[in-house]
């Protein structure tokens, strides 16, 4: 464990390998002005590590440093500043930029200039609301610019597919110290769209590619439906490239109707996967998968799977079918025998599933499905107080569900900021040794606050909540019952070491369950950054949380950024340990705790 607790604090250090060399700014900016204003200039002069040589080199520099700040102070609507760029007399010299920025120049007025055809009186008046300049805000460039493409995008949304902007002009006048941009627009034409004109050779059926469109031929263009089409067609997993794009003017049908251009590229129909596990609690696990895409020519992907390991292996079958029914829209369907060995229970059964997972906007998706079992389970049970005989039960499970997710968070995998919730319910009737209906619900929110403008440190929150009604910790299968603690839990103890035990130690589950977690996420660079945080849980047997009974974890971990998710390394350890339990857990996993 020593060497393991050396190597994750080596690759700590190791995610700043700049840090252990000295850095100095290429330039030192001097002068009266704001705050803000000069650590931007200082962050675009930026730094180095390079020692400066002679007179002529820090000079240069300075020069440098000179037109930098010069961007800069133009950018932020400083039109009448005065930069000079000096060296001091001081050995080794060092390049100096003095600045004195001047009055700041507002904004006094915006206009539109439509090119040939003026659009239609809605979309003027919307082109002219999207601008959003207001008189007497300060003049910065990247404003200025940002309103010529938003003017574009307001048309364009309006069906006017070929707006282009054309060179703008924009008058700064030194008299009274005011940026006036006038907007130059070509609305062209409104257009109206066909079908869809469908590259041929896939395997993809074309009636059932149309069928996804989500408007009407002769409505008007509108950018987010195609993208909405674009988004339904990489949804479905099964193409490794997907192009949608208008057709040109040319390509316009007699009625004067638009296609859109649909190119997929097919990923190769089948693919088998294998992989290998090993960890030190749940031992040595290998799976393989076989996938086979678009067999019924709708986008469909079959598979057949299975899995070996200590805690958990299983043998079965999956079928997906996307815009099932109806477009945003996929059915699942699975079967699988299954055999499962935890501290808890040994459950051995088989089982069948179908969901139906609707979505809405872009992340957020409400799912109702159905499921059957039929398992036979072993369990430790406490007959009476000190004296514990195994159950075996043989049960058939008959469960609904109910799950929604609402999405507001900027990324799926590795979000920054903003929140998710999650609510999921579970009525289910078992069966045979025990007929007992209940109600399993569990419910989730998350949230992400960046504590600067580029996310390099993010405070994220979590908080989860389970009940099970109608139903005692007895009465309920123990492979329902709620467990808590490991790498997606609480953090600092193994899985289902969280909550109460029987007198030998075995994992007893509860109705009951509360969760939480708070984590410090830092960038130190692109690639690598680093977490700290505090996991807290407790599970409930026979009422509420008792809340002086949390267990609560803390710990460090290191993350890799792979572009699309991080690679994390955590270390975490009881604040309380108890007799029996580790001093250090460590996880390892790819993408975000949660």
């Amino acid at each position: 464990m020593g060497r393991l607790l050396y190597a994750v604090a080596a690759s700590a250090a190791l995610c700043a390998p700049g840090l252990a060399d000295a850095a100095e700014p290429k330039a030192v900016v001097q002068g009266d002005m704001d705050s803000e204003l000069r650590a931007t200039i200082q962050r675009v002069i930026g730094d180095t590590d390079r020692p400066i040589e002679n007179r002529f080199e820090a000079r240069r520099r300075a020069r440098a440093a000179a037109e930098d700040a010069i961007a800069v102070l133009r950018s932020e609507g400083y039109y009448a500043n005065q930069v000079e760029a000096d060296v001091s007399e001081a050995e080794p010299p060092r390049p100096i930029v003095q600045i004195t920025p001047g009055q700041r120049f507002m904004i006094g007025g915006a206009a539109i200039a439509w090119q040939g055809e003026t659009p239609d009186p809605a979309s003027e008046a919307a082109a002219r609301e999207a601008m959003s300049l207001t008189t007497g805000a300060p003049g910065r460039a990247v404003d200025v610019i940002a309103a010529e493409g938003r003017v574009v995008a307001a048309v364009q949304k309006r069906g006017y597919a070929d707006a282009a902007a054309e060179p703008r002009e924009v008058i700064v006048d030194h008299a009274d110290h005011t940026v006036r941009p006038t907007y130059h627009i070509a609305a062209g034409m409104l257009v109206r769209l066909d079908g869809l004109d469908i590259t041929p050779g896939g395997r993809t059926n074309p009636e059932w590619l149309r069928r996804l469109a989500p408007w009407n031929s002769g409505e008007a263009y509108d950018p987010d439906e195609v993208a909405e089409l674009e988004r339904r067609l990489l949804d479905t997993s099964v193409y490794d490239s997907v192009t949608v794009a208008l057709a040109p003017p040319e390509k316009a049908t007699a009625d004067g109707l638009r296609p859109v251009v649909v190119s997929l590229s097919e990923r190769k129909p089948r693919t088998i996967e294998g992989g290998a596990s090993y960890a030190t609690v749940d031992g040595i696990g290998v799976n393989a998968r076989w996938t086979h895409y678009n067999r019924l020519r709708r986008a469909d992907t079959i598979a057949l799977y299975g899995q070996v390991s200590t805690r958990d292996s299983r043998v079965g079958a999956e079928l997906s079918l996307p815009h099932w029914l109806r477009p945003a829209q996929t059915l699942k369907t699975g079967a699988a025998v299954y055999k499962v060995r935890t501290d808890a229970y040994d459950e051995t059964g088989f089982g069948v599933n179908a969901d139906v997972t609707r979505r809405y906007g872009k992340t957020s998706y409400v799912t109702a499905g159905v499921s059957a079992d039929y398992s036979q389970t072993e369990e430790l049970s406490e007959a009476t107080p000190g004296m514990l005989t195994t159950l075996g039960r043989d049960l058939i499970t008959l469960q609904a569900l109910g799950d929604v997710l609402l999405d507001r968070s900027n990324d799926p995998l590795s979000p920054t900021r903003g929140w998710r919730l999650s609510a999921r319910l579970e009525p289910t009737l078992i069966l045979g040794d025990t007929n007992l209906p209940y109600l399993r619900a569990l419910a989730q929110g998350t949230y992400y606050l960046p504590l600067d403008k580029q996310a390099r440190t993010v405070v994220a929150a979590r908080l989860r909540l389970g009940r099970i009604l109608n139903g005692t910790v007895d009465q309920i299968p123990a492979s329902q019952r709620f467990y808590a603690g490991g790498g997606g839990s609480v953090r600092g103890f193994s899985y289902q070491a969280v909550g109460p035990r029987l007198d030998d130690d075995t994992p007893r589950g509860g109705v009951f369950l509360f969760e939480s977690s708070l984590e410090v996420r830092r960038d130190l660079t692109a690639k690598w950054g680093m977490a700290a945080f505090v996991d807290a849980g407790a599970v409930g047997s026979s009422g509420p949380i008792d809340f002086q009974d949390l267990a609560v974890g803390v710990g460090l971990g290191v993350r890799y950024n792979l572009g699309f998710a991080p690679i994390r390394v955590d270390i975490a350890t009881p604040v309380a340990r108890r007799k029996g339990e580790q001093p250090i857990q460590v996880y390892l996993s790819i993408g975000q705790s949660f």
